[in-house]
C-alpha cells in the first residue's frame, strides 16, 4: 500500500500509465487483501469461537459472525460482509475493465485499513483467552 499511495486516487488513465514493477504491487495488493480476509474467515474467526467454547448451535457462518460480534471478537457483522464482498468483487471483476479496475482499487485500499483493524481486533480479543 505504502508503494502506491502517493498515486491514489486511481483513475483508468493513470493504471494503464503504471509500470511493470508497479503492476506487480497492485497484484500483490489484491492477493493478500484477498487471502488475508479468506483466512480469517476460514480459519482466524473459527479458531475464536473455539477459544471462547461458546457454547450453542452456530452451523451458519453468518451464526458465528453474530456470535463474534456479540463477544466483542469482531466489531460489526457488516463491516466483515463488505470485506468480503470486496474480496468477491476482486475475483470477479477485477482483471476486465480498467474503469471498473481503479474503481475497486480506490475502495479496496481504503477497505485494506479496515481489514487490518478488524484483524488486530480479533487478535486482541483472543488474547485474553490464552
Amino acid at each position: 500500500m505504502q508503494h502506491l499511495a502517493d498515486k491514489q486516487p486511481y483513475t483508468a488513465a493513470s493504471l494503464s500509465e503504471l509500470t511493470e514493477i508497479e503492476l506487480a504491487v497492485f497484484d500483490q495488493f489484491i492477493v493478500r487483501f484477498s487471502k488475508l480476509q479468506d483466512v480469517m474467515g476460514a480459519k482466524l474467526l473459527p479458531a475464536v469461537i473455539e477459544l471462547t467454547h461458546e457454547e450453542g448451535e452456530l452451523t451458519t457462518f453468518i451464526d458465528k459472525l453474530n456470535r463474534l460480534e456479540k463477544i466483542g471478537a469482531l466489531d460489526s457483522v457488516e463491516q466483515w460482509l463488505k470485506l468480503r464482498e470486496m474480496r468477491n468483487q476482486f475475483a470477479h471483476e477485477y482483471p476486465d475493465d480498467p474503469e471498473i479496475q481503479s474503481a475497486l482499487l480506490n475502495k479496496a485500499f481504503g477497505m485494506a485499513s479496515q481489514l487490518l483493524q478488524c484483524l488486530d481486533h480479533v487478535v486482541r480479543f483472543a488474547v485474553k483467552y490464552q
